[in-house]
């Protein structure tokens, strides 16, 4: 099969994603438009930044006044996340030559790690694997942008756009993907942790709640992961 057919059906498969995207887009460019940011700033953000919840953050933080530097940490911050994603996926693009990764890089961000991490781990490198990657990064940029330019234009004639629930597609559509992928007892019980961290944790300041239920997660995973190989070699060995 050809590249163009995995790199189409890469941008297929993001179609469930996509239906999340528009929604979320749509409430940035209204809200972006009401903070007083210009259309092409506002569309410049998603172009250059390219990050819905770093984007939603710097918005209410320039509401409040605050400086260069506060936005650049705490946006970094939330980010952090993307560390994990990176290191999830490296054993598969990792061996790919820099004008790959880069662009590949850029359109990381949990959706695109969602669903082509499904993928890999069903298929790896094989078949194309960078191609069927850079059809789900573009499609999902593409659908980011055009939504956020439709809502920085007008959001603003749409009364209390923000106050409508229409993020929830993206929370729904996020749960839809991840959760047939939770198989074996320690990623259940790492998603089950992560999840009451994050929600224990909620108040925390600058979205850290967010990093303690990814860490959390992680650590509990890990640890069942081992211990789970640890109790089948012991009993491989009677």
């Amino acid at each position: 099969m050809s590249r163009s057919h995995h790199f189409l059906y890469g941008c297929r498969d993001s179609i469930p994603m996509i239906v999340g995207i528009l929604p979320f887009g749509l409430i940035y460019g209204a809200l972006a438009s009401l903070a007083g940011l210009s259309l092409w700033q506002a569309l410049g953000m998603s172009l250059l930044v390219y990050a819905g919840s770093a984007q939603f953050i710097a918005i209410s933080l320039l509401t409040l006044g605050s400086g260069a530097a506060v936005i650049l940490l705490t946006t970094f911050i939330v980010n952090l996340r993307h560390v994990l994603y990176s290191a999830a996926l490296q054993p598969y693009v990792g061996g790919l030559p820099q004008r790959w990764r880069v662009p590949l890089a850029f359109g990381l961000t949990d959706e695109t790690f969602a669903v082509v991490q499904r993928r890999y781990l069903a298929r790896g490198m094989a078949e194309h694997g960078q191609w069927y990657h850079a059809g789900v990064a573009l499609a999902l940029y593409l659908s980011w942008v055009c939504s956020s330019l439709v809502g920085a234009v007008f959001g603003q004639s749409v009364p209390n756009l923000a106050g409508w629930g229409l993020d929830f597609a993206m929370l729904a559509t996020f749960i839809g993907i991840v959760v047939p992928v939770l198989r074996s007892s320690p990623q259940i019980a790492a998603a089950l942790v992560a999840a009451a961290v994050a929600l224990l944790c909620y108040a925390w300041p600058y979205k850290l709640g967010l990093m303690a239920a990814a860490l959390s997660g992680i650590a509990v995973g890990v640890a069942l992961e081992r211990r789970t190989v640890t109790v089948a070699v012991e009993e491989g060995a009677r």
